[in-house]
């Protein structure tokens, strides 16, 4: 027995028996995104297989959750869009055209303060890896959240992602667990996530006050906040980094004329930006819709 990982799709009464992760994992303001918000419910109907949660079959917890959607990505840096938000609505027309996916596209690791420190965020790199590579799809894409970038809320993130320690790795922990494992730091993504909301809302949400307009950092908040009191309006703009890995274990490339595969515009983008050059991910998809197998290359 150990920390298996069970797909929505599969095992959806499981699911209804687990607590609702979100605040503990997210900040406040941070579940309220304009888009995302009308979208996210309609994962679990539309997308169940790519719905998975990390779950402890010792202690019957909930460890994590992973959450995904197939997507239409041509390989090129202008064809990832700009971030998450564009990106599922992108997901969701496409599938209501039938359109063949060429990539999945990671939308959140959630794992609980409880768990975390424990390696988890390489495994569920792994899991999403092998979701992708059991669904025939060449790359796993992410508009990633930077764990650290809200110590720097007012550094460009253009400027942020290229930061690098005296090894070389990415000075961001977040970063660094995806360049570990193959992954490239294709373009930053200044404007992914909007979050909108009245000057009540974003005080609740910040525990903060904004006395007069102007722009604020606030507690968590990657970027600053603007607040204008004639609209009645706070305007956020979460910054992303999009990481474009590769699943070598499934067999498409460039020579195969696969619309997803990576171009070198992409992977020269990624040299400065990824440090040293990493191990891809290594994965082993199972046949059953319920489990992924991975090998751990930590």
């Amino acid at each position: 027995m150990g920390i298996v990982a069970v797909s929505y799709k599969t095992e959806p009464k499981r699911w209804e028996l687990m607590p609702d992760i979100t605040p503990e994992v997210w900040p406040e303001y941070n579940q309220h995104g304009d888009v995302l918000n009308r979208y996210w419910g309609r994962l679990y109907d539309e997308f169940p297989a790519f719905q998975f949660m990390l779950y402890d079959e010792s202690t019957s917890e909930l460890v994590a959750e992973g959450h995904t959607v197939p997507c239409v990505w041509d390989g090129t840096l202008e064809g990832l869009g700009d971030g998450i938000d564009s990106m599922i609505i992108a997901a969701f027309e496409a599938r209501a055209r039938r359109d063949r996916p060429t990539a999945l596209c990671a939308l959140a690791a959630e794992i609980r303060p409880g768990f975390q420190g424990r390696g988890l965020a390489a495994r569920m790199l792994k899991e999403m890896a092998a979701l992708a590579h059991r669904h025939e799809l060449a790359n796993l894409i992410a508009p990633v959240r930077p764990s650290w970038k809200d110590r720097y809320p007012l550094t460009p993130i253009e400027r942020y992602m290229t930061w690098t320690r005296d090894d070389g790795e990415p000075l961001d922990p977040w970063l660094r667990v995806h360049a570990r494992h193959g992954g490239l730091l294709a373009k930053p993504v200044p404007h992914s996530l909007q979050i909108t909301g009245t000057i009540a809302e974003w005080e609740q949400w910040t525990g903060l006050p904004f006395p007069a307009d102007g722009v604020y950092t606030f507690p968590d908040g990657l970027a600053p906040v603007t607040i204008d009191h004639a609209a009645d309006r706070g305007d956020y703009w979460e910054p992303n980094v999009w990481v474009v890995h590769p699943v070598p274990s499934w067999p498409h490339s460039m020579r195969s004329g696969n619309p997803g595969a990576v171009t070198p515009e992409v992977s020269r983008s990624s040299r400065t930006a990824a440090g040293p050059s990493c191990p891809t991910l290594e994965v082993a998809a199972d046949e059953s819709d319920g489990t992924v197998a991975v090998r751990n290359g930590q």
